[in-house]
């Protein structure tokens, strides 16, 4: 068998493909394994912000009732591993060699050649996994848009999008009519829709889900929530309300998150799921995420967010708003070439004290150099190692460490820190 580190190659090498729009490479690959997805009962979650947390709140609510629940996302942080989740543990490397020699030797035996992508490939890999753990039911994450993403090939429960805004412009349009649409392109016949989307996106996802004949479940129409406290939340639903709901992630904008997976929550009890209130409580007050708002070090602080794009930027600005300010604030952000760096600093710098400008180790990333000319007096460094160095430096027991920009960032800065602090 191919050992797991030949497997990473394998696996990453697939990435010179790049990104392949369309269904067709996904759908002849799981073909070949007797479309394993055919047999799962999913929940499918879309939208640019928020889709992460509400599938990790999900997975936890769902395997607090009592349910093998599988979990498919994206990226990961410092393990593929982390990426496929039954019941909140990781699919094993000897099984991600496994499943790979098995659906490469597929394809290899077919002898056709078919291109598909590093996310075709993880993707039925995925739903091939979920099928032999017979899981009750498979919360799967949009990797990039929605219609022509390759997990779009499920027949799923619900279909979520949690928002829509400006990101991934070059591949799904600027204007966001067009990326609306993509993002709505999950939108099954029949099937209900839930979206957390405003304005102009959720008129355009309510016109779309009406010719599918798909209900919608509208925040702050048909559900809403309201902050009570410090990660405390109450919670109005569409048959029920919860009052005093604590979630054991920070930034007011998981109450959106934990609002949108509990209308999921409801709407999963119409198909004969049983969950009741104490196991929600539960699973929200001992929840955790990597990469969100996550808090890997005291004395000082350091602080891991996944912002990437302007509207997460905005949401970490208004966290840092509200929070530990008393702590002098030094930001470490590294970001990828498609974003708008520009918009994404100018949310968050006017928040902070100090700027070390860095870059991870993938091609995809933006220079420091480049960034230099949106931010005053900010230090330049050649790679993550060496920002947190210096942002050791400069800091104080009662510093605040912000790393930010890129969950590629974000993900080589925990592997450090250990090291470092």
């Amino acid at each position: 068998m191919m050992g797991y580190s030949d497997v990473l190659s394998y696996l990453y090498g697939l990435e010179k493909f790049g990104m392949i729009f369309g269904l067709e490479n996904i759908k002849w690959l799981l073909s070949l394994i007797d479309n394993p997805h055919s047999r799962l009962k999913t929940v499918h979650v879309g939208g640019t912000n928020g889709k992460g947390s509400v599938a990790n709140m999900l997975s936890h609510i769902l395997k607090e009732a009592g349910y093998t629940v599988g979990k498919y996302t994206s990226p990961h942080l410092v393990s593929f591993t982390e990426r496929i989740t039954v019941n909140e543990e990781e699919i094993t490397e000897n099984e991600v060699a496994e499943l790979t020699e098995r659906i490469r030797n597929k394809v290899e035996k077919e002898g056709k050649k078919n291109l598909f992508t590093f996310f075709d490939f993880t993707t039925a890999l995925a739903f091939d996994y979920f099928a032999r753990k017979k899981t009750d039911i498979s919360i799967i994450e949009v990797g990039l848009g929605g219609r022509l993403d390759s997990t779009n090939v499920i027949e799923p429960l619900i279909s979520i999008i949690t928002n829509v805004s400006h990101d991934h412009t070059q591949q799904l349009g600027k204007d966001i009519t067009d990326i609306t649409k993509e993002k709505a392109g999950i939108i099954k016949e029949n099937i209900p829709v839930i979206t957390g989307a405003h304005g102009k996106s959720s008129d355009i996802i309510e016109v779309m889900a009406k010719i599918f004949k798909s209900r919608v479940y509208r925040l702050n129409r048909d559900f809403s929530c309201k902050k009570i406290g410090d990660q405390i939340m109450s919670y109005a639903g569409i048959m029920k309300n919860i009052d005093n709901l604590s979630i054991n992630l920070m930034g007011d904008h998981q109450f959106i998150n934990g609002s949108i997976a509990l209308c999921a929550v409801e709407v999963l009890l119409s198909y004969g799921f049983s969950i009741n209130e104490d196991s929600i409580r539960k699973a929200l007050a001992y929840i955790k995420w990597q990469g969100r708002l996550e808090v890997v070090n005291e004395n000082p602080t350091i602080i891991l967010d996944g912002a990437h794009n302007s509207d997460s930027a905005r949401v970490l600005a208004e966290f840092l708003k509200s929070h530990y300010k008393d702590k002098k604030k030094i930001l470490v952000f590294g970001v990828m070439k498609d974003k708008d760096c520009r918009k994404i600093i100018e949310k968050i710098v006017p928040f902070t004290d100090s700027v070390i400008l860095t870059k991870p180790a993938t091609e995809r990333a933006i220079s420091p150099y480049e960034m230099e000319r949106y931010v005053k007096n900010a230090v330049i460094t050649e790679d993550v190692r060496s920002a947190l160095i210096k942002a050791k430096i400069i800091a104080d027991k009662n510093s605040l460490i912000l790393v930010t920009g890129s969950f590629y960032t974000i993900g080589e800065a925990k592997i450090i820190i250990n090291e470092i602090f």
